[in-house]
């Protein structure tokens, strides 16, 4: 925070308090300009029952994505953007780099709504298990 006369200021806390009980809590952002990210993606090979997971995990993203439509800036670019990801991951040899991109973006599209910042974070996790780099 700076003054006019160009000194710094103390800085603003915006977090958040939590108390009570046991929390869980996934990809979180607060503040000004605040991004939750989903973390780095390395892949493996998938199992069958990885493979169910993710799906059931796309669904959920999908889910989410209409209830919350209107708070997404680019709702129509989201959409696509899961699109693409399920296009690839149907793929015979889904290849990493169009699954990173589409992971990266969608994180980036979903920010203002935490449950969809969870979800992709989820869906994150459970395709970092398929066959790549």
């Amino acid at each position: 925070m700076r003054h006019d006369d160009g000194r710094q200021g103390p800085p603003v806390n915006k977090g958040v308090m939590i108390s009570g009980g046991t929390q869980y809590v996934g990809n979180q952002a607060v503040g000004d300009g605040a991004q939750a990210s989903s973390g780095a993606v390395s892949f493996q090979t998938q199992d069958p029952e990885q493979a169910a997971r993710t799906a059931q995990l796309l669904a959920v993203v999908e889910r989410l994505l209409e209830e919350h439509r209107t708070a997404l800036a680019d709702p129509d670019a989201t959409s696509r953007e899961l699109r693409r990801l399920r296009e690839e991951l149907q793929e015979e040899e889904p290849q990493p780099t169009v699954l990173r991109r589409a992971l990266h973006r969608l994180n980036e599209f979903v920010q203002p709504v935490a449950p969809l910042v969870v979800a992709v974070g989820q869906l994150a996790q459970s395709v970092q298990s398929l066959p790549g780099v």
